[in-house]
């Protein structure tokens, strides 16, 4: 894997940042307003081929969107789904049968190379190959089909905007492929604006987790995506080592770890997730965790700290497009608060050249 340490610092640090934080509920009216008849067109050309499994190729934030459509695509529509091990074929040049295989490669850039190789490989295999990117002129939207998330250029290295762009476009897609119109996806973007406009309540809770030296964060179901894209935001803009963990595998082993010290953040999905991860608040509470939720107002109340989101009415599948906002902004507060640089971090590049 080659990387290339950025150069280019903005004068105000995390000011791109954060001006990309503040976009994203532009971004998903036009993805609703614009991105939505193309991806239900896609949807219907996918659904008419009739694919037998899905498999998911990603890297980075992109990997937590596709472990989000896994969910999707098991639980709405019953597909069996699995994440590619992409050096099988471009390492190891194993030629699998994907004969009526959907492959869906999540890309911001569409340009490493490991994507297009192992996309490319798939398709000569058989698959059906559909790429979701911020690019659609990039190589791997030439060698497969594509979705456009329609985020607009993104210039800071943490992605935000386009993470969840990719979330909303991967809902419509598979609401697509079930033909449904993705109504619960409308009451979105008036949320995002008003989750977004509580900037100052996690200013305050950076201020209280700015020392932190590791942090645990855990969920179940549809939150466990979020949970793992807010420790990678954590650890690439502040550094501070942050793991994430299902909560089942939580209580396997790394509930030892947790203590009184380090803080745990806890995504509690309004839904069927957050009821299955109640056993692991119980516990983390039993062990004096210091305990951040993110979620409804009466986990968050039961917690040491939180934030709380307007999740009532809201389908538990779309709630992650809510959940990572306050933490994208505790990862962008914190870095502020260390005195770091949120739009860039050291010893990376926007697009990683893994092959």
């Amino acid at each position: 894997m080659s990387t290339a340490t950025s150069e280019g610092h903005s004068e105000q640090p995390g000011r791109i940042m954060s001006g990309e934080i503040d976009e994203q509920p532009a971004v998903l009216r036009r993805i609703l307003a614009e991105g939505a008849p193309r991806i239900r067109e896609v949807a219907a050309a996918i659904a008419g081929r009739k694919p037998r499994f899905v498999l998911l190729t990603a890297r980075g934030t992109s990997d937590n969107a596709a472990l989000y459509a896994k969910y999707l695509l098991e639980i709405r529509l019953g597909l069996p789904c699995g994440l590619t091990s992409m050096s099988t074929t471009t390492a190891y040049g194993a030629k699998p049968d994907l004969t009526d295989v959907l492959v869906i490669t999540i890309s911001q850039s569409g340009g490493s190379p490991d994507l297009v190789a192992s996309t490319r490989a798939a398709r000569e295999a058989g698959a059906v190959t559909l790429a979701v990117t911020n690019n659609p002129d990039s190589p791997l939207a030439a060698v497969s089909e594509c979705v456009d998330i329609l985020a607009g250029p993104e210039k800071a290295l943490p992605a935000t905007k386009t993470y969840t762009a990719s979330l909303l476009s991967l809902y419509l897609l598979v609401e697509g492929l079930r033909g449904g119109d993705g109504g619960p996806a409308h009451v979105l973007p008036g949320l995002v604006e008003e989750v977004l406009a509580r900037r100052d309540e996690v200013r305050q809770l950076a201020a209280r987790y700015r020392f932190a030296e590791r942090m645990v964060i855990t969920s179940r179901g549809y939150g466990y995506p979020t949970a793992k894209e807010a420790a990678l935001k954590l650890m690439e803009t502040s550094y501070i080592p942050a793991l994430s963990y299902s909560g089942a595998d939580l209580l396997h082993g790394p509930l030892a770890m947790v203590d009184n010290i380090s803080p745990v953040i806890a995504v509690v999905t309004d839904g069927r997730g957050g009821e299955a991860l109640q056993p692991v608040l119980d516990r983390l509470r039993g062990r004096g965790a210091d305990l951040f939720v993110v979620g409804p107002k009466p986990q968050v109340e039961a917690a040491s700290a939180g934030f709380v989101l307007p999740t009532e009415g809201v389908a538990e599948e779309v709630q992650p497009i809510l959940e990572i906002l306050p933490l994208q902004l505790l990862a962008y507060e914190v870095t502020i608060a260390r005195g770091q640089d949120p739009d860039a971090p050291r010893a990376l590049a926007k697009v990683t050249e893994t092959r």
